[in-house]
């Protein structure tokens, strides 16, 4: 959960020096580092990839600049059947990633665990769609109702990318990888199977017919009571639960034995004191008989205190 950034001091002296967020993530050497600056303060049971989820726009052939504190911008937007078929794709684009975690494979130590992730079909084809982030996703929701033939062919080019994406994740040295729909929540329960479950299931299955080895993690933010339907349906080997999620009625509705990711509400960390330890325990006592990450619902924001950030490591490895 963007385990790297802006919170850490290291990181910031980078990004002063090298450039913008985009610059940092196809400069390998600068993304490796980044990557192994959680470890060498915190000393991590697992290093998370420093990317992000919109490298797959790019490889198939959207330009993908960042607005100065506005975030990302992709154009051309896809509105309709003529500006996909436009798309000229280009995977090259994906191979710094790719050095990116041979260099980190290669530094880190034998027990650290190597995390990669793209973004879910349908997280990524909101961006695709509108150009940037957006708030409630109308644009692509509308999309997705009246030209439902225009969202598939769409997702379906979403899909086959990710697949090759993962798998040269994988062959460079990743050794689990996560499913990111950060965007999962703002569906109605038949899109939610159209558009998240079904494809998320053909990249499971795509994935591992190739890389049968590396788990897959996902991870359908906002998902509520249809997580259950997604941890049985996709084929992941793991649930990665947002904070708004009760752990201990995740582990009541889950598959038995399906391991869990999360759940720390990021805003609790940056409070930390009290309240940080009350929600660790919750979490950390929610789940006796099933395998759990710890982590956090979802990113760490760029004002968590990094002494709150080693209280709640301290914490976990005590119990």
């Amino acid at each position: 959960m963007r385990q790297a950034g802006r919170y850490l001091p290291e990181y910031r002296a980078l990004r002063a020096e090298k450039g913008g967020f985009l610059v940092l993530a196809l400069d390998s050497e600068a993304a490796a580092e980044i990557t192994l600056q959680p470890i060498r303060r915190f000393g991590m049971d697992g290093a998370i990839l420093f990317s992000d989820i919109l490298m797959v726009p790019m490889a198939l052939g959207q330009k993908l600049w960042f607005e100065a504190g506005e975030g990302p911008r992709l154009a051309p937007v896809i509105a309709n059947r003529a500006a996909l078929d436009a798309l000229v794709p280009d995977p090259r684009v994906l191979e710094p990633i790719y050095a990116t975690v041979r260099r980190v494979k290669a530094s880190l130590p034998h027990d650290v665990t190597l995390l990669g992730f793209a973004g879910s079909p349908w997280t990524v084809a909101t961006y695709m769609i509108a150009g940037q982030g957006s708030r409630e996703q109308a644009e692509a929701r509308r999309l997705a109702y009246a030209d439902p033939a225009l969202m598939q062919a769409l997702v379906d080019r979403i899909v086959d990318c990710t697949v090759d994406y993962l798998f040269g994740q994988a062959e460079a040295g990743v050794e689990a990888v996560q499913l990111f729909d950060s965007w999962s929540g703002s569906l109605s329960p038949a899109q939610f199977e159209q558009w998240v479950v079904a494809p998320t299931a053909r990249i499971v299955a795509a994935f591992k017919a190739r890389a049968p080895q590396v788990p897959v993690i996902g991870f359908p933010k906002g998902a509520g009571g249809k997580l259950a339907a997604y941890a049985r349906e996709t084929g992941v080997d793991a649930v990665g639960l947002d904070e708004s999620v009760d752990p201990a009625w995740a582990d009541a509705v889950l598959p038995e034995g399906l391991p869990v990711q999360g759940n720390l509400d990021p805003l609790a960390l940056i409070a930390g004191g009290a309240t940080l330890d009350a929600a660790i325990d919750r979490i950390l006592g929610a789940f006796p008989n099933r395998p759990h990450v710890f982590n956090l619902g979802h990113g760490i924001q760029q004002d968590t205190p990094i002494e709150h950030v080693e209280a709640l490591l301290a914490r976990v490895r005590g119990r």
